[in-house]
This record gives structure tokens, C-alpha cells and sequence, in this order.
């Protein structure tokens, strides 16, 4: 599998692990606390796929930064986050990052 993709899954993954989390209530909820447990594990498992041939800085960024993306989306959907200009904004400006890192990776 290449290993951007790989990435991408992972973050992914930390997007599942973060909205388990939040539904788990402080691990109070047994449900979620185990989608926490189950998204976690797979989310590490694909990042360290992918850092065998992307570089562990460039890697972790941009796994980080699928997360983030991706938990403040799920934020504003669902937990109706607040949103604003300057937030949106900021997402566009992340996801520009994200991509720019990759377009500068070697692999």
C-alpha cells in the first residue's frame, strides 16, 4: 500500500479515536471507550506503517493535522462547535500545509 494512503488512514483512524473520546464521557461509556481503545490502536498501527518510507516530522504533521481537520469537522457537524470565518480560515490554511508538506516530501 503506498504510503501516503497509509497516512491518510491513519489520520483517519485519529479522527475516530478522538470523536470515541469525546463520546465516552470521561471513559464512562463503555462503547465508546472501547471505539476508543480499537480506533487508537489501528490509527498508531497505520502511522507506523508509514513512517518506514515518509519521514517520522513529516509523518507526524500531517497525521496530526488529518486529525485535527477531520475532529474539528466532526465538532461543528455533530457537537455543534462554533463556527467562523477566521476558523474556516484556519482549516484551508492546515489543509494547504498538509499538502505542502506532501509535495516536498521525498519518499
Amino acid at each position: 500500500m503506498n504510503s501516503w494512503l497509509t497516512l491518510l488512514i491513519a489520520g483517519l483512524f485519529e479522527v475516530g479515536f478522538t470523536t470515541c473520546m469525546k463520546l465516552s464521557e470521561g471513559f464512562t461509556q463503555l462503547k465508546y471507550t472501547l471505539g476508543f481503545l480499537f480506533f487508537s490502536i489501528l490509527s498508531l498501527y497505520f502511522l507506523n506503517k508509514a513512517i518506514t518510507h515518509i519521514p517520522l516530522g513529516t509523518a507526524y504533521a500531517v497525521w496530526t493535522g488529518i486529525g485535527a481537520f477531520g475532529t474539528v469537522l466532526i465538532g461543528i457537524i455533530f457537537f455543534k462547535d462554533p463556527v467562523s470565518l477566521t476558523r474556516i480560515l484556519f482549516l484551508i490554511l492546515l489543509i494547504g500545509s498538509i499538502l505542502g508538506l506532501k509535495f516536498v516530501s521525498s519518499q
